[in-house]
């Protein structure tokens, strides 16, 4: 019987949450990483942004939300959300330890092991920046590479109108990164998760030579060896199927879902 339960188990799919449409970038990856499996994301945009709430009620929306999706046969959680992992992610451990759960962080450790002594800005919300979790990761490697954190107030809303590649855009960038440009850029650090679908326009402004790193990526190799090490993944040899859920539950949400999924695949 338990071995037909491990079967049943390893066909479920993975539960991605995010605060709104940001966390499409994060199921790109895990879709690269592991084609096979199933995928059920929820954008909570009706509560988007997280990052102007209290932590309490941050925390409460994110545990609220992955508990729904566990209901729905989640065997595995991604928290593609740099705000709602640094709110809940600790909480949701100690609630579900059995949980296959991933949270996100901003990818300052490849940038560190990379580019020891560069001078790296980290791109992220204005609420991740003030987070003591932020805090405590700078200080984890600030003697190895040179952070200087650049707050985005208003990036993220882009991404969630669907404008990637407006002139708009292009000025709002270009005026946020003259801000650091004082001294040469080595890297720059994508800490939210909304970031990646504005990277092509970022890397231009840029220039080609600053390295760009995206911690959805290693998101994904995480959620395999997780879900591997309780021997969860899905054995088939076809795609899976990704479907989408959005707490505003409209058409034109589902519409900016697929193009955000599509978009530079």
């Amino acid at each position: 019987m338990e071995t037909d339960n491990l079967e049943k188990l390893k066909k479920c799919p993975i539960g991605v949450f995010d605060s709104g449409m940001g966390g499409i970038s994060v199921l790109r990856e895990l879709v690269k990483v592991m084609p096979e499996e199933d995928y059920i994301y929820f954008g909570d945009s009706a509560n988007a942004p997280y990052g102007t709430k209290p932590t309490e009620v941050i925390r409460e929306l994110t545990i609220r939300h992955v508990e729904e999706l566990m209901a729905q046969g989640a065997k595995g959680i991604v928290v593609a959300c740099n705000t709602a992992t640094s709110a809940a992610v600790a909480v949701l451990r100690k609630m579900y330890p059995e949980l296959p759960l991933v949270g996100i962080e901003p990818a300052i450790k490849p940038a560190a092991v990379q580019k020891p002594g560069a001078r790296i800005v980290v791109m992220a919300t204005p609420m991740t920046i003030r987070q003591e979790k932020f805090r405590k990761l700078m200080a984890r490697y600030e003697d190895q590479i040179r952070i200087v954190p650049l707050p985005c107030p208003g990036l993220m809303e882009f991404v969630e109108r669907g404008d990637l590649a407006g002139e708009d855009l292009r000025t709002y960038l270009q005026e946020l990164l003259q801000k650091v440009s004082q001294e040469p850029i080595d890297g720059i650090v994508l800490g939210c998760t909304h970031y990646p679908f504005v990277r092509k326009m970022i890397q231009e402004i840029a220039g080609e030579g600053v390295t760009i790193y995206d911690g959805g990526p290693g998101t994904a190799r995480e959620m395999r060896r997780r879900l591997a090490q309780k021997n969860l993944l899905n054995p088939k040899q076809e795609e899976g199927t990704v479907t989408f859920f959005n707490s505003r539950k409209t058409k034109q949400e589902m519409e900016l879902c697929q193009m955000l999924f599509h978009s530079g695949r």
